[in-house]
């Protein structure tokens, strides 16, 4: 595959909230650069570029000293319509991706359908989950809220199963990088694969 098969989107979004300047190559190898100020999304999303092989580049500029959710869920924005630029009519893509991801005692399942139908459905974190603060910054209720985004402008279908967990942190991971491995397969290009894959043809 040649760098021009590559499938590549740069997108900048400004707020009076924050600026952000985002790119991704859905056929890259899992490259990141990522800066957005809260260092425990920083490093979910390199999570999420290094497992889903989408190389990815954010920088990101907020009001953190107000609250991480506007950066947060900005990104997330960004990120969902950079996807869905990327993918253009998604012809030959394989289209469905599912991977249950564990890390240590945590265990998350996710499965996406690129369907052009933004839908999200996340069950099973701890009750408490929502209300943890990790490093500093990060609130656990964020992690739900980064997948209903995605979902929303990405135009994803995206299931989410906590399976099981105890740490806060490992919660949260497991779910970025079982996102990620579904990701994977689901912009994957598929040989087999003619045209848009549905029956209706389109997505």
């Amino acid at each position: 595959m040649t760098t021009a098969d590559h499938r590549t989107a740069t997108i900048r979004r400004a707020t009076s909230e924050s600026r952000v300047e985002l790119t991704i190559d859905l056929d890259g190898t899992g490259r990141s650069d990522v800066s957005t100020g809260v260092r425990f999304y920083d490093h979910m999303l390199a999570s999420l570029a290094k497992h889903s092989l989408i190389d990815l580049q954010v920088k990101a500029e907020g009001d953190i000293d107000v609250d991480a959710h506007h950066t947060v869920e900005d990104v997330a924005i960004v990120l969902g319509d950079a996807i869905a630029q990327a993918l253009g009519d998604k012809s030959g893509i394989s289209r469905f991706g599912e991977a249950t991801v564990p890390l240590d005692e945590a265990l998350a399942q996710v499965v996406v359908d690129v369907a052009g139908r933004p839908y999200c459905v996340h069950t099973g974190e701890p009750e408490g989950q929502q209300y943890v603060i990790i490093g500093g910054a990060y609130v656990g209720s964020l992690t739900r809220h980064v997948m209903e985004t995605l979902a929303h402008h990405a135009g994803l279908a995206i299931h989410v199963r906590v399976l099981g967990g105890r740490d806060p942190h490992h919660i949260v991971e497991a779910q970025f990088k079982a996102l990620a491995r579904a990701l994977r397969f689901a912009v994957a290009r598929d040989p087999r694969v003619e045209g848009i894959p549905s029956a209706k043809g389109a997505l």
